[in-house]
């Protein structure tokens, strides 16, 4: 025998013995229901209870019949008949108190006699506990325990003259393997949610840097735009007798302050006049015009210059007007901006480089 053929038979005889020791030691519950007349009223009582526990070697299946105790030692252990009953009798169930024999001497002298089941009930002072109880010599019929004061219940109204009807069916599986079950259950389904919620939380966080990360690059090189769009701008002082500092209704749109001589202002490229120091960081920022909403970036072409860094696939004939996120937005020229301003629009600047893109602009 090879040691792969060892290996495969050891294997088997570990899983056949895990298997068995995990059956021998689940155990079903017992529904007891037992209905009687009360005869103070000639009411008829019914109380139902999962207050028993099959046997090991037990039928699991349901019995029924008249409650029976034995005629002397209500533990049932002499060999001979002791209960009153017999095969032609009515369906009936044996009622034993545990002790002084095995399990197995109980059952069998009950079952001799044709009872249809038998219910142990516990020794004195063991309140309503129970036990897994063990019956390997006593099979092929229902067998189950029950407290002691359950069963003491019920032996007194035997004791008493009063009929008891008993009904027993299987309750529910309990037992180590199936807390085990339910613990490996609940540990994968625990171990799934909260895979998915890291790797949730790990995406999501992600994304989320990256989209911080491409928006402080798109910040970061709009305002290197900017700043070359704030240089080409046309920068004055004001005098005095300037159209702006006549009249007190002209003031700066950023901070409401009326102009006076000898204050710098920016004019930009839609001919707004803002003082320089307002006007500048509010470019930075937003890039177009308080007033207006004109686009400086748009207006003096300050983007144009990084069109070779874009894609080659870049349709012919379009203007890139605005540059957000990263991603390009195009616009059709709708007029030629080539031919220049009429001579009544034009206005001087301080930088001649740049005076016939942002007159070309206004027009």
């Amino acid at each position: 025998m090879g040691k792969k053929t060892q290996h495969s038979l050891l294997l088997l005889l570990c899983l056949s013995g895990l298997v068995h020791y995990s059956a021998a030691m689940v155990f079903w519950t017992a529904m007891v229901k037992i209905s009687y007349v009360n005869d103070t009223n000639n009411e008829t009582v019914d109380k139902y209870c999962e207050c028993g526990t099959y046997g090991r070697n037990s039928n699991l299946e349901l019995a029924e019949g008249i409650v029976t105790l034995p005629t002397g030692d209500p533990r049932g252990c002499d060999p001979y008949p002791v209960f009153n009953r017999n095969s032609s009798s009515p369906p009936w169930i044996a009622l034993i108190k545990r002790g002084n024999c095995t399990f197995s001497q109980k059952i069998n002298a009950a079952k001799r006699q044709g009872a249809a089941g038998v219910v142990v009930y516990n020794v004195d002072g063991s309140g309503n506990s129970t036990t897994h109880m063990a019956h390997s010599e006593a099979g092929n019929i229902v067998a189950i325990m029950t407290g002691n004061i359950q069963g003491m219940q019920v032996v007194r109204l035997v004791k008493n003259g009063t009929e008891v009807e008993m009904l027993i069916e299987p309750g529910s599986p309990h037992g180590p393997w199936m807390d085990a079950y339910w613990l490996y259950f609940l540990s994968i389904a625990f171990f799934v949610v909260t895979a998915a919620s890291i790797t949730y939380f790990v995406f999501i966080s992600a994304n989320r840097l990256y989209s911080m990360s491409r928006h402080r690059r798109s910040e970061k090189r709009l305002k290197s735009e900017a700043k070359k769009a704030i240089g080409r701008l046309q920068v004055r002082k004001l005098k005095t007798g300037d159209e702006e500092t006549a009249s007190d209704s002209q003031v700066c749109a950023v901070c409401i302050e009326s102009y006076r001589a000898g204050e710098v202002v920016t004019v930009l490229t839609c001919d707004h006049i803002f003082h320089k120091g307002c006007i500048e960081p509010w470019l930075l920022e937003r890039r177009t015009c308080p007033m207006c909403k004109c686009d400086i970036l748009k207006a003096l072409g300050v983007e144009e210059e990084t069109k070779d860094n874009m894609s080659a696939d870049t349709p012919p004939d379009v203007t890139v007007v605005t540059v957000t996120g990263g991603e390009a937005i195009y616009e059709v020229p709708l007029t030629d901006t080539s031919s220049p301003a009429p001579e009544s629009h034009q206005h001087l600047y301080d930088n001649r480089a740049f005076q016939g893109e942002s007159e070309a602009a206004r027009g």
